[in-house]
């Protein structure tokens, strides 16, 4: 049935004069369909998660739709807790997994809920993901540190076994054995706090009972701040004394004295191939939640005063 010009005009000119706001619950009732997409990420308030969500979202909105956020504080119940409470009210997820999440994503996979995950996956799973090459850049990290004739290079982390953590030491790792200078004693793996401030007297307490060290890579940005204060705090000059490289940027790397190098994940590349990959599964039905199809980012290496 074809509703005529002045019917339109008439219908335009209510919705100006009242103020009518479409009820978008009603309609998914109708189509089936909430356009919106649930991102659930590890911590929404720290830069780089900050800075997906803010591509994640207008990527989305240039295909008309929404994004409702979720940060599970590396937290596996509340992880997937957001999990069961979008699952009825989002068209399909963009998901940072903690370990423990493993059975939900799994289910959700399994009832085809489009679905991809970022920043990190789940080895031997056929579900789609995009992330940086997490490898590739503390790899080239790490050689440039060589080239600079460092003998010995430490790398603080977090004891974990997400894969994109083991991917950075493992690089790492790879990189001195090869070249002769690994040395087990100048790994440090920290455990996962809540309370990010209790990185800095471990990091501390590692820097007094290691002197010898000449250069540090700090495997994520909020360990880098806390082992620069570290560094400062104990008086050893950057780069003078050690040079410095962290995973991520953030504005304190980039504006502190001396500026700090980084391997920068090129974030809104991460989002654009994660929403392709995710509008693939919501435009295509059934068919593509069987795809595992994964992509690998180029990071890029920002060298900058610290090395």
């Amino acid at each position: 049935m074809r509703i005529s010009e002045e019917m339109v005009r008439h219908i335009q000119s209510i919705i100006k004069k009242t103020g009518y706001i479409p009820n978008r619950a009603a309609a998914s009732l109708r189509t089936g369909k909430t356009h919106v997409i649930g991102l659930i990420v590890e911590d929404i308030a720290n830069s780089f998660f900050a800075s997906l969500a803010k591509s994640v979202e207008k990527a989305a909105a240039k295909v008309g739709y929404r994004v409702v956020y979720g940060s599970t504080e590396n937290n596996d119940g509340r992880g997937n807790d957001l999990i069961q409470l979008l699952a009825k009210q989002v068209d399909g997820f963009l998901i940072a997994p903690s370990i423990g999440m493993k059975t939900s994503v799994q289910a959700l996979k399994k009832s085809r809920k489009p679905l991809v995950l970022i920043d990190r996956y789940f080895p031997g799973e056929e579900i789609p993901f995009a992330l940086v090459d997490n490898y590739a850049g503390v790899r080239k990290a790490t050689e440039c540190l060589i080239k600079k004739q460092k003998k010995q290079i430490a790398f603080v982390n977090i004891a974990t076994e997400q894969v994109q953590m083991q991917e950075r030491e493992r690089a790492y790792v790879e990189a001195l054995q090869q070249n002769g200078l690994f040395q087990k004693k100048l790994l440090l793996r920290l455990p996962y706090y809540q309370d990010k401030a209790q990185y800095e007297p471990r990091i501390h307490q590692f820097l007094r009972k290691h002197p010898e060290i000449d250069a540090m890579i700090f495997a994520t940005n909020y360990l880098g701040m806390f082992g620069i204060k570290a560094l400062k705090d104990l008086d050893i000059a950057i780069p003078k004394q050690v040079a410095v490289f962290s995973f991520d940027d953030t504005d304190l790397f980039r504006f502190s004295s001396p500026a700090i190098s980084v391997i920068s994940q090129p974030v809104q590349e991460i989002a654009g191939q994660a929403m392709r990959l995710l509008l693939e599964q919501m435009n295509s039905g059934a068919k593509k939640t069987e795809s595992g199809e994964g992509v690998l980012v180029p990071p890029e290496l920002i060298l900058r005063n610290s090395v």
